[in-house]
Order: C-alpha cells, then sequence, then structure tokens
C-alpha cells in the first residue's frame, strides 16, 4: 500500500503529492502542580475534573513532488488555497478508520538542482482525540436495556424518540432518571466512558442513539 493522506476527504497522491513523512505524536495530558513548602510531594490538578485533559495535538505531514518550478507552484497553488487556515479532517492511510481534526499551515520549499519541491503541512491546535469516521448508532423498540461500546473518548449521545420514553441509568454510585416526548434530545448526564454502558429504556416507540467514538 502507497502511503497517503487525505484532507477532507481528498487523495494528496491524487493530486499529485508523494507523502514522504508524517509525525502524529500522542498529546500530552493537561499537568498543573503546586509545591507547598514543608510537603514532600506537589498538588497535582490533573484530575480536578474528575478524568485526565490533555493538550491541542500537533502533527507535521511532508509531502513532495517532481517538476519544474511552474509545475510545483501551480500544485502548491492548488493545495494552499484549499486549506490554509482551515478546520481540516486529517485521515492517514494506515488508519482510515479515524480521522484527526486541526488547522494546518504551510511552508512550501522547492530545490531548483534537484527539480524537486516539498511542502510541510503542520497543525498545533488539532482536537486531543482521533475520532471515528463512522458515527455510532443504536435503536431500540420499544422498552428494554440498551448496551453501548464506547473507545476512549467519554461522549454523550444525541437521543432520538418518537413518542414518550423514560429512561435510567448509572454513572459510578449515582442514578440518573429522566423522561422525555418525542423529540431529539441531548443529555449532558448521559456521558458514555470507555467499554460497556448499560441503560434502560421505557417506552413504546422507537429510540435512537448516535454518538462518535474517539481516542487518543
Amino acid at each position: 500500500m502507497i502511503p497517503d493522506v487525505k484532507l477532507n476527504g481528498k487523495s494528496v497522491r491524487e493530486m499529485g503529492w508523494i507523502r514522504e513523512n508524517i509525525d502524529f505524536p500522542t498529546p500530552q495530558s493537561q499537568t498543573n502542580t503546586i509545591v507547598v513548602p514543608g510537603r514532600n510531594s506537589p498538588i497535582r490538578y490533573t484530575e480536578a475534573l474528575g478524568r485526565v485533559s490533555y493538550q491541542p495535538r500537533s502533527f507535521t505531514i511532508v509531502l513532495s513532488m517532481l517538476g519544474t518550478r511552474k509545475q510545483y507552484d501551480q500544485k502548491v497553488s492548488e493545495l494552499v488555497n484549499q486549506y490554509a487556515g482551515k478546520l481540516i479532517k486529517v485521515i492517514r492511510s494506515e488508519e482510515p478508520d479515524v480521522y484527526a481534526l486541526g488547522t494546518v499551515e504551510f511552508a512550501p520549499v522547492y530545490d531548483p538542482l534537484l527539480r524537486k519541491g516539498t511542502i510541510t503541512l503542520e497543525c498545533t491546535d488539532g482536537d486531543s482525540y482521533f475520532y471515528h469516521v463512522k458515527e455510532s448508532e443504536v435503536v431500540i423498540s420499544g422498552s428494554g436495556t440498551v448496551t453501548f461500546q464506547n473507545d476512549f473518548m467519554p461522549v454523550v449521545p444525541v437521543v432520538i424518540t418518537t413518542g414518550e420514553t423514560a429512561f435510567s441509568w448509572r454513572i459510578g454510585e449515582d442514578t440518573y432518571e429522566k423522561s422525555v416526548s418525542a423529540g431529539t434530545w441531548e443529555f449532558p448526564e448521559m456521558e458514555l466512558g470507555a467499554g460497556e454502558n448499560r441503560l434502560s429504556v421505557k417506552g413504546e416507540g422507537v429510540t435512537t442513539f448516535r454518538y462518535r467514538e474517539g481516542r487518543l
């Protein structure tokens, strides 16, 4: 398989570029510590909100092409005009099921002796998580227990009901209950954690849950 990258669904290889190098380091956790005189260990706020938060993901992609300066300039112009400074989805051929999200800036360089041009795509403000390309959907008709399988990123599903419906679920030691009419709903308390999540549904209509999974 020839290495490739898709920008908003468009292959850079099909645009005439060769992917030379790609670097997607794991984002670092957000850490904040206070050193208190007299204590042997600092006060750590990494999990102050109940979970670890992560810094923006930075990544770099290096593309190249062979050709005249005119051909190179044309390719660079096409690329920059489409994507510079814009929020884009980046999919690597090694992992086609997930995408990174961020804005990209470009740094072009052309070597007339080699008749080779390169362009570096750099992102410093990417979302911490890789998102699944395909949105997850769970549908239940009537009453029953729904089981959600979720990747690492916490996510709140969008709930679509066709009639009066009641929900109940637990997160840790806390129990939650919601009753709604037909419509589209989103409950911040209905947050899915990593792995298996269960929720009880009572109603006579059809209930649909949609959510996009993510991971580091």
